[in-house]
């Protein structure tokens, strides 16, 4: 293979693609995406990869800036993957998001909303409860590094600190690393998962799960429970898989959640998904139900449920309110959470909702309203199964707008329904991922 000519050059930037690179054409009409650049800008680039159709390449120097343009907060922007939108102003992020949905209803679902909502926004900075860092030795820096992965993804940045991530998770990055560095196991250890409840009492609801993928000697362990005991943070082990997570302090923590509007306290373990912004998540259930008009007398059915985010609260504004899932373990949860909360009106199936469940008995009980909030492959699999001229009203809250798209292009065009409005949701400020949420009614 040819080698790349590193000469660099200039270009004008016209476009932003849906993973935040600026879009320009090379002399011949070629598309180039160049990291790093806005709209508007002329920019100095070196190329960096190039296949048939486009090319890529960094950008070395803004020639002329896009008035747009705001200097970015972290030190680490440009090298960790975390986010690639610092560089654009706040308030232009989400617009850019915007139109991202908008034309992929138009490019794959060929629909269009009969209205766009008012995006959904919030704190754009410290706002990230959960994620996953990964560990790396690093032997010529002598260190062990802790955060999220490079551009390039065969390495592990090198992170001080981050700004999108909860305060007290930002705060652990350094002493996380040399925690591990001076650990025996430090090359056993690939990643460092981290969840954020409401503080409890001992600790301050961070929970932090060590993979680990040969067992921990006793001066380990006990450098582990140090560690949670001087940063109040509680220490999960996982030597194999999902079901081998085990607290090592304290014994027994207590991971909980409050969604305030609707009096519900959910307990999670240290895996399960939340949702990752939560000033956020409770704006996006007040759309949802908003959306939804939910009656005191309806029954819903929300599919893709997990834990029950929606179906919780939405069980003390109708009649019934039924959760479908394919983790039983989340199902399980949520059952207890119900409970919990003394909700006697909501309901949990576990079922796999890619596969044929035209027999199941929650399939065929009568519903009003319709709530899907499916993960990034979209709902078609069980849109394609469910009686939906049952329903009076379907909300789709969505991860990905490529899927979102081809759904509502499906429900519209073959099933007859009408795209009445959707928006954007900004649950990852600073990055170029895109939450989204639509209302289909009948004609």
């Amino acid at each position: 293979m040819a080698r790349i000519d590193q000469t660099p050059f200039e270009l004008e930037i016209n476009d932003l693609s849906h993973d935040g690179r600026g879009v320009a054409r090379r002399e011949g009409g070629k598309t180039v995406f160049v990291a790093d650049a806005l709209p508007g800008e002329r920019v100095m680039v070196r190329q960096t990869a190039r296949s048939r159709s486009f090319d890529e390449a960094t950008t070395l120097e803004v020639l002329q800036a896009s008035p747009d343009r705001v200097e970015p907060r972290c030190a680490h922007f440009g090298v960790c993957s975390g986010c690639v939108l610092q560089h654009l102003d706040e308030s232009k992020q989400i617009l850019a998001k915007q139109r991202v949905l908008l034309e992929n209803f138009e490019r794959i679902g060929h629909v269009g909303p009969g209205g766009v909502l008012p995006p959904l926004t919030g704190g754009a900075w410290g706002y990230r409860r959960k994620g996953r860092f990964s560990v790396r030795r690093v032997e010529k820096k002598d260190k062990t590094l802790v955060g999220f992965r490079e551009r390039d993804p065969r390495f592990v940045a090198d992170l001080r600190e981050c700004h999108t991530v909860v305060p007290g998770v930002g705060a652990l990055i350094a002493p996380l690393s040399a925690l591990v560095d001076g650990l025996q196991a430090r090359r056993d250890v690939p990643q460092i998962e981290f969840i954020v409840g409401d503080a409890q009492p001992g600790f301050d609801g961070v929970a932090l799960v060590f993979r680990h993928l040969q067992p921990f000697g006793e001066a380990d362990l006990a450098a582990l429970r140090g560690f949670g005991e001087r940063h109040r943070v509680a220490i999960h082990l996982q030597p194999g898989g999902l079901d081998s997570v085990h607290a090592l302090w304290p014994e027994q923590p207590s991971l909980s959640f409050r969604l305030e509007p609707w009096d519900i306290t959910f307990a999670f373990r240290p895996l399960d998904f939340i949702q990752v912004n939560a000033r956020l998540n409770e704006d996006m259930i007040a759309r949802a139900f908003e959306l939804l008009d939910l009656q005191p007398t309806d029954r819903v059915l929300d599919l893709f449920c997990g834990l029950g985010n929606f179906t919780l609260p939405m069980a003390r504004l109708v009649s019934e309110a039924v959760g479908v899932e394919g983790e039983a373990g989340l199902v399980a949860r949520a059952r207890e959470n119900a409970g919990n909360n003394g909700l006697a009106n909501a309901a949990f199936h576990a079922a796999d909702l890619t596969r044929d469940q035209r027999g199941a008995a929650w399939m065929r009980q009568g519903f009003d309203k319709l709530l899907l909030d499916p993960p990034r492959s979209g709902a078609i699999d069980v849109l394609r199964q469910l009686p939906l001229e049952r329903f009076g009203r379907i909300v789709y809250v969505s991860c990905h707008p490529g899927s979102l798209a081809r759904d509502a292009g499906y429900l519209v065009n073959e099933r007859g329904w009408k795209l009445a409005s959707a928006g954007v949701m900004d649950m990852f400020p600073q990055t170029a991922h895109v939450e989204s949420i639509a209302l289909f009614v009948r004609p």
